[in-house]
């Protein structure tokens, strides 16, 4: 892993010790995702979903970006730290075959045929996210 400071070590270290957000971060590789899907994939309360994302977007592994009413995540920045970008690939390629990932992906593909709107409305009762 390139150099980084003790301090961005931390976060990221901090950000993977959690089966949730290491779930979250695997779902958005390759993909953007708003904070409605991701409290679909994982079943928690969105207040939970989001603060298990600003803890992964204080670590860089993920960036965000609002878009009119939504919230969207997505993999992290092309021009984070060379620690970052490894960390999510050491991540990706330790989970490559875990069952449970692989649900996820299944499970997203689902997700993403629902729409934004309805699921939202489901899980804010407002119809934005």
């Amino acid at each position: 892993m390139s150099q980084i400071s003790l301090e961005d070590f931390a976060r990221i270290a901090q950000a993977l010790a959690d089966e949730n957000r290491v779930r979250l971060l695997l779902a958005l590789q390759g993909r953007e995702l708003c904070v409605c899907q991701m409290v679909e994939l994982l079943g928690l309360a969105p207040s939970t979903v989001s603060k298990h994302l600003s803890i992964l977007k204080a670590a860089r592994l993920v960036r965000s970006r609002k878009d009119e009413r939504w919230m969207f995540y997505g993999p992290a920045d092309p021009a984070a730290p060379a620690a970052v970008r490894e960390a999510v690939a050491w991540t990706m390629n330790a989970l490559s075959k875990d069952p449970r990932i692989d649900q996820d992906g299944k499970k997203i593909r689902e997700i993403l045929k629902v729409d934004r709107t309805e699921l939202c409305k489901k899980h804010t009762g407002r119809g934005s996210r």
